[in-house]
């Protein structure tokens, strides 16, 4: 796969970063109208998000996955992924994004239980539809979220992160009813022998990366393992094993202080030059970058450490961002 096939014919280049920073007037809590010309660019940031999609449909790029979309769902995005939704027609969307200084799913608060559902998940598509009743309660919480950030009060970040819990937590229970028990598409369960595949990629991704090595686990050849990848997780067979690679890497890279050549190592690239190649392609930063930036901006501390105090928006005006291009999400200094 070149450069350009990921994203819809739009170079890596082109993707546009708007990193959270605190140290530059960055809020770690926004929700803001991002207009579809905005939206239809690559994108990256390094906040987690939630796109609610309340008119309208069309295809998303995730990375390396397309996947398509229709009105009234829920997308959810990791950090640092290059996104980009392309609409059929009229689209009216409404992003919740934060930082994991906010809210950090991964270690702090990992009870809310989204981690590996609705974010970090290579094997699910990161859609949840949503009936009248889940709309409902969607534009409730995300209208009180929209309404603490504009009225700070007593608790005022406590409210704020109960609203988002809950919303999260919502979204996670409606997404485990609809890919079934035994996880999967947002259609369902993912078909024979996917599960199998998870199975071995889950047991396997630190040192096996070549999809010809499970197809012959699993009896069968890459073409064919590959189209059933693509057809249900809109990705290749490739992508899907680099993705587990590389959500293992950020893990040790935010969470310890492990050399990145060790890193690498430990999932399977003795050639840490090509690892940090790799690296830099998914998220748009080395990994010495990467880690550099997220530590500082958490004040020296990794993310296995106590969260600080959440980053509150320094005026009412902060979450009613619209994203057009005069005005994208706040870049740092913004």
């Amino acid at each position: 796969m070149t450069d350009t096939d990921a994203l819809g014919d739009e170079p890596r280049s082109a993707v546009v970063q708007t990193l959270y920073d605190p140290r530059k007037g960055g809020a770690a809590l926004e929700v803001s109208d991002p207009v579809p010309d905005f939206l239809a660019r690559p994108h990256r940031t390094n906040c987690f998000a939630a796109y609610w999609v309340r008119g309208g449909s069309g295809a998303f790029w995730a990375d390396d996955a397309r996947h398509p979309f229709a009105a009234p769902c829920l997308l959810f995005f990791a950090p640092y992924q290059a996104l980009r939704l392309v609409p059929d027609g009229e689209l009216q969307v409404t992003a919740v994004r934060f930082h994991a200084n906010f809210l950090c799913i991964e270690t702090v608060h990992h009870e809310v239980g989204c981690n590996g559902v609705l974010f970090n998940d290579p094997y699910g598509v990161p859609v949840v539809a949503l009936d009248e009743p889940a709309g409902r309660e969607v534009a409730d919480l995300i209208a009180r979220i929209r309404a603490e950030l504009a009225d700070t009060g007593l608790a005022h970040a406590e409210m704020l992160l109960s609203y988002l819990k809950i919303l999260l937590v919502r979204a996670t229970r409606l997404k485990r009813e609809q890919q079934g028990t035994a996880g999967g598409s947002a259609g369902g369960r993912l078909p024979p022998p996917l599960p199998e595949l998870r199975e071995l990629i889950e047991k396997h991704y630190r040192r096996l990366h070549a999809p010809a090595d499970y197809a012959d686990l699993l009896g069968t050849t890459p073409k064919a393992l590959g189209r059933l990848v693509k057809t249900h997780l809109g990705k290749t067979l490739t992508e899907l094993i680099q993705e587990r690679v590389l959500n293992h890497a950020k893990w040790e890279l935010l969470h310890t202080l492990r050399p990145v050549k060790e890193v690498a190592r430990e999932v399977g690239y003795d050639d840490e030059l090509y690892f940090s190649r790799l690296f830099k392609k998914a998220t748009g930063q080395a990994p010495t970058e990467f880690r550099t930036f997220e530590t500082a901006i958490r004040g020296g501390s990794n993310l296995s450490m106590p969260s600080a105090r959440p980053s509150i928006p320094p005026d009412p005006s902060a979450g009613q961002n619209t994203d057009t291009p005069a005005n994208e999400p706040r870049k740092p200094g913004a």
